[in-house]
């Protein structure tokens, strides 16, 4: 079977496995085992291997999940943070902060790199609450659960939930704020991969509606201060905006956007990288109603999503996921090269867009 048509087996499979009730140390339900062996042509269905005390960047406690196409390597010793990401032996897909690799402990908050949570809207000190400490997690056959300690700064605890598709190049992350406080908390989920330098960030436009046949607007598109439209990093177009990253640069560029299709893309070096996320119009979100947001500096690009603003009383829980899917496919830059390459990757994956 050509690796194309695996992937998309593979995806079709996740999803119906996705809205099964199974035991959790089960790869897939009873009722797909015939026809995903007759389909895939193989007598072993796709596992996930889970390394412990894995080492990795400085750091001597990491965990490594493969199924052997992708690799994801986590750190416990700090974090949470996924360090990693990207087909084994390649790229990876995030950026490394050089200082900060290896380092434990102490009251500063590092950057680390890869992918984070936060809670929102961004105020220091309280966003920056340092988490330089050890992790505890368990492993469920399939999904590896982190948990952080209480922030003692902030009271809200964090937990990560990552599941690596055994079948397809896809990665399942749950996200969860719990407040931990005597008291209620507003806040909102927010989750921000550090990608790469060298790549490209592509983020779709609202469907068009001629005048006047739609009156309304289509949505916010929020600027921050020091928001340069006229920068040549920025690409703006019909159908998508996109973002490059640039290590000459020397200004920083952000910009927040209520993205109703859910879905943003990076390109790097010839692989693409695609989420999926939420967005429910009934709710609000931060920063002027964003649920997806983009920052770069001369070091890397932040990709970032938002849950919707929730008020947590003691000991309630936010959860916000992103579906993550990897794939060797290289992307132009003009707006055909996006609709050739990207788009029918989001058609494939439309199931998986939270929500839906």
């Amino acid at each position: 079977m050509k690796p194309m048509i695996r992937n998309k087996l593979g995806l079709v499979l996740a999803a119906l496995f996705s809205s099964c009730h199974v035991h959790r140390r089960s790869l897939f339900p009873a009722c797909f085992l015939g026809i995903a062996l007759a389909l895939s042509g193989s007598s072993v269905l796709g596992e996930v291997e889970m390394q412990t005390q894995y080492k990795y960047g400085g750091w001597s406690n990491c965990i490594r999940l493969n199924n052997g196409q992708i690799e994801l390597i986590v750190t416990t010793d700090v974090g949470p943070r996924v360090i990693r990401m990207g087909f084994i032996g390649g790229q990876n897909f995030f950026y490394e902060v050089p200082d900060d690799l290896g380092k434990t402990g102490g009251n500063q908050w590092r950057a680390y790199g890869g992918h984070r949570l936060w809670h929102a809207p961004e105020a220091a000190p309280r966003t920056y609450a340092p988490d330089n400490g050890p992790l505890q997690y368990v492993w469920e056959g399939q999904t590896l659960k982190l948990t952080q300690p209480k922030e003692p700064s902030t009271g809200i605890a964090k937990e990560i939930e990552i599941t690596l598709d055994p079948a397809a190049n896809h990665v399942k992350v749950l996200h969860r704020l719990i407040n931990q406080n005597l008291w209620a908390v507003e806040l909102a989920p927010w989750c921000l991969s550090v990608l790469a330098p060298g790549g490209r960030a592509i983020f779709p436009q609202e469907p068009y509606r001629s005048h006047p046949e739609y009156l309304l607007p289509a949505r916010p598109m929020v600027l921050w201060h020091y928001t340069d439209m006229s920068d040549p990093r920025w690409i703006w177009g019909k159908k998508y905006v996109q973002l490059r990253q640039d290590p000459a640069a020397t200004t920083k560029q952000k910009l927040g956007l209520m993205n109703t299709p859910g879905w943003a893309a990076y390109s790097l070096k010839g692989e693409l990288l695609l989420k999926r996320f939420g967005f429910d119009p009934n709710r609000a979100y931060a920063d002027f109603g964003c649920n997806n947001e983009v920052f770069t500096n001369n070091e890397m690009l932040e990709m970032e999503t938002l849950g919707p603003l929730s008020r947590l009383a003691p000991g309630g829980a936010v959860e916000q996921v992103e579906q993550w899917f990897v794939y060797r496919q290289p992307v132009g830059e003009n707006e055909a090269a996006v609709d050739a390459s990207v788009l029918p990757l989001v058609r494939e994956t439309e199931l998986f867009k939270p929500g839906q």
